[in-house]
């Protein structure tokens, strides 16, 4: 039955395509303006910000302001956690996403170190740090707007279809640059890269008019409704479910640590390590995304067939078991092996990513869950996404790149330890009168 504040049940069934369309649409320029950075990062950044440094430390600084983002991330997820458990899931995602399309349009103005010195590099940590307070208040939010619309019997399909926005953004962003580097020349590195940065001016007002035409979840709404809003939701949720919160970071040691060395640390690697093009290895990266794109949701279709422990375990295995190989497939300088090998790689994350998001969302309650599904998701960048692509290029730089495949594999063991710690609840009931920490009832 519906409640008063669910709409008819064709509007419903329009909404649950809106919200899925909004998540998707809004999370990809969330994850373009992301991975522009990281892009950068890896191939321009330290000519413009760090031009004094020797090219091995220019890259650790570059590197160092990419994992700026990702320590601010956990501080985005308790802002906006708070007050999308507070006001709702729709209200809160639309600040994120311009306070993400007006950080980066200003780092695409933002001068070099050789026109204003050691203020560029200054400039630049803080819009990084305001793109990783916008992401970090983003990934539950839209995760939520999605799953919690759409049919609780396939909340790991719903809760997929955001997850593909990283896919997508990484195609648009490093696409863009990929094209912009081929073709610009020295002109790249003048003003090129700038361009794709002030384009997501554009892509944000396309977000804003999507995710506008988007009602309140029923779920939160029945929150509301029933004055059962927390008042502080994420202290609350630190104090409940704390080993949720910390579980949920854990899990994604085996999913985050790689994808970064996959998607960043890889585009440093192959160029300068393996010998092949710049252009070649963001074509490359951009295809194994295009693959992403119908793997992840497979994935989470998958996890609701036989459960997401299975499924995200299974993938923290593959993970052990490539990371020797990926190297050693990508130091044959062979193009053909090298673009199979990270296509492949991508393939290995969608098995974690797919039904990452409701394995994570389904801990919490519906009034809790913006905040702890984010909090416990985004620490996990403090620990294992911003600092692996520098912890990688210092274990290159010392020990060679075994010791990065063992990093790899020591993240495998976390993230497979986590995931059976953490309670599979892709069966049961998710609405708030699931006891959560009892046994909740049947999904209806």
């Amino acid at each position: 039955m519906l409640s008063d504040s669910e709409p008819p049940t064709m509007d419903r069934r329009s909404q649950v395509r809106r919200a899925a369309l909004a998540s998707v649409v809004g999370t990809a320029i969330e994850w373009y303006d992301f991975f522009l950075y990281g892009t950068a990062a890896a191939i321009v950044f330290p000519q413009v910000f760090f031009p004094e440094s020797s090219e091995y430390a220019g890259t650790l600084s570059s590197f160092a302001t990419y994992a700026v983002g990702f320590a601010a991330r956990p501080v985005g997820a308790a802002i906006f956690g708070h007050w999308g458990d507070r006001i709702g899931r729709k209200a809160t995602l639309i600040v994120t996403l311009v306070l993400m399309g007006v950080s980066s349009a200003l780092i695409g103005v933002l001068p070099g170190t050789a026109s204003i010195g050691v203020a560029a590099p200054i400039l630049l940590v803080l819009l990084r740090i305001l793109q990783g307070i916008a992401v970090g208040g983003e990934w539950s939010g839209s995760v939520l707007l999605s799953m919690e619309w759409g049919d609780q019997r396939r909340r790991g399909l719903m809760a997929s279809w955001p997850q593909t926005g990283v896919p997508i953004g990484l195609i648009l962003g490093t696409g863009m640059m990929s094209l912009l580097a081929t073709s610009g020349g020295d002109t790249f590195v003048e003003w090129g890269w700038r361009v794709p940065f002030l384009a997501s001016v554009v892509l944000v007002a396309v977000g804003l008019w999507v995710r506008l035409r988007v009602m309140e979840t029923p779920l939160f709404a029945e929150v509301l409704r029933s004055r059962q809003v927390a008042r502080r939701p994420v202290v609350e949720v630190v104090r409940k479910h704390p080993k949720e919160v910390v579980l949920s970071a854990l899990v994604r040691a085996s999913e985050q640590l790689p994808f970064y060395i996959f998607t960043t640390f890889a585009l440093t690697y192959v160029v300068k390590e393996v010998g092949l093009s710049r252009s070649f290895v963001l074509a490359a990266v951009t295809c194994a995304a295009v693959v992403e794109l119908a793997a992840i949701p497979a994935f989470g279709h998958l996890s609701d067939r036989i459960g997401r422990r299975k499924v995200y375990a299974a993938g923290a295995v593959l993970l052990a078991v490539i990371a020797f190989p990926y190297f050693i497939l990508l130091n044959t300088a062979i193009t053909a092996v090298v673009l199979v090998t990270i296509i492949l790689a991508q393939v290995q994350h969608s098995m974690e990513y797919g039904p990452q998001a409701a394995l994570i969302a389904e801990s919490f309650p519906t009034g809790l869950r913006y905040g702890g599904a984010g909090l416990g998701y985004q620490l996990s960048s403090v620990i294992a996404g911003g600092p692996a692509p520098l912890i990688a290029t210092w274990l290159l730089h010392d020990y060679g790149w075994q010791a990065i495949a063992i990093f790899m594999m020591i993240g495998a063991v976390v993230g497979f330890t986590a995931t059976l710690l953490l309670p599979d609840r892709s069966k049961i009931d998710i609405s708030d009168h699931a006891a959560y920490g009892a046994a909740p009832g049947p999904v209806p």
